[in-house]
């Protein structure tokens, strides 16, 4: 069973510049140390947040990919070849990725570029004694990720994570989606109240 995980968050501002050879260059977080995410969970609902160091031994010996939107065949860099270069700072996971000189990375440039794709996200497993659990004040267990195996980078359209350029502006995707899954979920209690 695969345990591949993604997690989004909208960044601070993907950085895109144009080099003087033409090459095209995008540059950002792909995740923020400690940086809490929205409730998850369907069974069982937790917040999550990554510790500084939580993929160290994974940069040093796995080879990462920078995807669109996840899909394994639009694959715009990777770090064997260099074309993707990953770092821990202080602050979080900073990528810096040369875009093909494809229809693929012109379009991926030009999307970020007019500001349509602004969220990064990110595909891990979590390693063994990887995790902490804590029940913190609001009831919600939080889990905090350690050591984890990082697979890949994307850039998203629909980011998830709070603290976000989206919901600053006052429209973050994925709360009107939870939001509008509670509302439904009201409607069919009430509906079936009225039966009864």
């Amino acid at each position: 069973m695969d345990k591949t995980e993604t997690r989004e968050l909208i960044t601070q501002g993907i950085d895109i510049r144009e080099e003087e050879n033409g090459s095209k260059v995008l540059s950002g977080y792909a995740v923020k140390w400690e940086m809490k995410s929205v409730v998850m969970g369907y069974y069982r609902k937790f917040r999550e947040q990554f510790k500084q160091g939580a993929f160290t031994e994974s940069l040093q010996k796995d080879d990462q990919r920078f995807l669109w939107s996840h899909d394994t065949s639009k694959v715009l860099g990777r770090t064997k070849n260099n074309t993707l270069r990953l770092v821990e700072d202080s602050i979080g996971l900073r990528f810096e990725l040369d875009l093909p000189k494809t229809t693929l990375g012109n379009d991926t440039y030009e999307s970020i570029k007019r500001g349509d794709v602004d969220g990064v996200s990110f595909g891990f497993n979590i390693l063994p004694g990887g995790e902490e659990i804590e029940e913190p004040d609001d009831d919600l267990m939080l889990r905090t990720v350690t050591k984890a195996k990082l697979l890949e980078v994307s850039a998203v359209a629909f980011p998830a994570y709070p603290d976000s350029e989206v919901s600053a502006r006052g429209y973050d995707p994925y709360k009107n989606y939870v939001e509008g899954k509670i509302r439904s979920e009201k409607r069919k209690r009430l509906y079936l109240q009225t039966l009864i």
